[in-house]
């Protein structure tokens, strides 16, 4: 990991904006939202390498540096999932869908999330609206998002014929 260096002049425009939280903290290092996009990039990368812990830094870093930025709240929220600290993990994936709304791997993992927190209403709407984003049917998550939503709808017709058979 590269260690970052100050390259902004601490003015006291610059502090008063970074302690009133007006300006985030990228703008004292210099760095673009493409580049933190890019941070974000290879800190997914290295997650799907199994190396967790530099990515949860990479995510917390992106926090750090610019918290009106989706990529670090999507990524911790994924990383609390895999955890199954669901809590965190709808924190987080709420904050990013916040940020993002059309991003359709966030909006299927917060789906999931509410599932597993036995919010059933709400996991749909999340999982409708993950598929939605996707008309193509190309998108992974999107394509997840419809799996489960399909086995949501296999399991309510399976419990309305037990139902059904016991009157």
């Amino acid at each position: 990991m590269t260690k970052l260096q100050p390259r902004a002049t601490l003015t006291p425009e610059l502090v008063r904006g970074l302690l009133s939280g007006e300006t985030q903290l990228r703008a004292l290092f210099g760095l673009s939202r493409p580049q933190l996009a890019a941070m974000a990039a290879q800190g997914h990368q290295v997650w799907q390498q199994g190396r967790r812990e530099e990515a949860l830094r990479v995510f917390r870093a992106l926090i750090a540096l610019d918290e009106s930025l989706y990529y670090g709240h999507a990524g911790l929220g994924l990383a609390a999932m895999c955890t199954e600290d669901f809590a965190a993990a709808e924190q987080h994936l709420r904050t990013a869908a916040m940020l993002e709304p059309n991003d359709t791997a966030v909006a299927s993992n917060l789906g999931e999330v509410l599932l597993q927190r036995g919010r059933l209403e709400e996991a749909i709407k999340e999982l409708q609206r993950a598929a939605q984003l996707d008309p193509t049917g190309r998108n992974p998550g999107a394509a997840r998002a419809r799996a489960i939503l399909q086995g949501i709808a296999s399991g309510v017709a399976e419990t309305s014929k037990t139902a059904d058979a016991k009157k």
